[in-house]
This record gives C-alpha cells, sequence and structure tokens, in this order.
C-alpha cells in the first residue's frame, strides 16, 4: 500500500512562506529544527490534512562564517502545488490584500494561480464552480503562472 505523505519545498525566509500558506488556509502543525544538521523542517496542513497531505517547508540556515544564505528561485521547474479551496474569489481577495501577485486570475471562477515567496507556483482550485464574477472576469494574466 502506498499513500502520500507530503510535498517538500525548500524556502528562503520561513516566516514569510507560513504568512503566505496561511491566506490559503493552511496551517503550522509541526516542526522540528536540527542545530547538527543546520535546517529547520516546518509541516504545513488545511484543516482535517495534518497527516495525511501536508506542505513540508525546509529551511536550511545561514553559514556559521556568515556568508550569504542560499536563494532558491525556479520554482517552476518542478510543477505547482495544487489547493482546492472553499471560495476562489475571497481567497484571491485575501492575497491580493496581502500583496500577493494573481498571476493566473479565476476569471472562470474556477481555476487560478500565484506564487510562493520563492517563486514556487501554486494552483488554486475552486470547490464546485462560482459564476465568473468582476474584476476577476476581466484581469489579464500576470508573469508566468
Amino acid at each position: 500500500m502506498t499513500s502520500y505523505l507530503h510535498t517538500m519545498i525548500r524556502v528562503s525566509d520561513p516566516d514569510t512562506t507560513i504568512r503566505f500558506f496561511e491566506l490559503i488556509g493552511l496551517r503550522e502543525v509541526r516542526r522540528h529544527d536540527s542545530e547538527a544538521g543546520r535546517f529547520t523542517l516546518i509541516f504545513l496542513a488545511a484543516p482535517g490534512e495534518e497527516g495525511v497531505a501536508e506542505l513540508e517547508l525546509t529551511y536550511n540556515w545561514p553559514p556559521e562564517d556568515g556568508s550569504d544564505a542560499e536563494t532558491y528561485s525556479g520554482g517552476r521547474n518542478f510543477g505547482h502545488l495544487a489547493y482546492r479551496v472553499e471560495n476562489i474569489y475571497d481567497t484571491c481577495k485575501r492575497l491580493q490584500d496581502a500583496g500577493v501577485t494573481i498571476n493566473r486570475p479565476p476569471r472562470d471562477g474556477h481555476m487560478a494561480f500565484v506564487h510562493s515567496p520563492d517563486g514556487i507556483s501554486v494552483e488554486l482550485l475552486q470547490e464546485g464552480h462560482l459564476e465568473p464574477q468582476e474584476p476577476w472576469a476581466s484581469m489579464e494574466n500576470t508573469g508566468s503562472w
């Protein structure tokens, strides 16, 4: 038997990334700091999905020699994360109000794309179907998604 556990993404700023995913509806469910390995693992999940379908944020601590921490970019190269949301318009508005660019607006009332603070492409899918609504129906794409 095989069961899905989690998806791992590397992040450069855990607090900023956690705030981003909280806007979608995920919450931190556990955290592990490794002094020896100099990393932190933070697990997020939607309510009721704890231990079932989680997102693991891996933060590698800055080098002890004081040099800059490694930067992660190109998150689109692995595909995207996808989350079903209760109301895509409310979710996109909450993200937009927090300064997040809606790269592919939910013109059809069904699907939108945004990027996490580290450039990971995140697909938002509407639970059921909503009729197209303004201002979303007329919005153009912004950047890549």
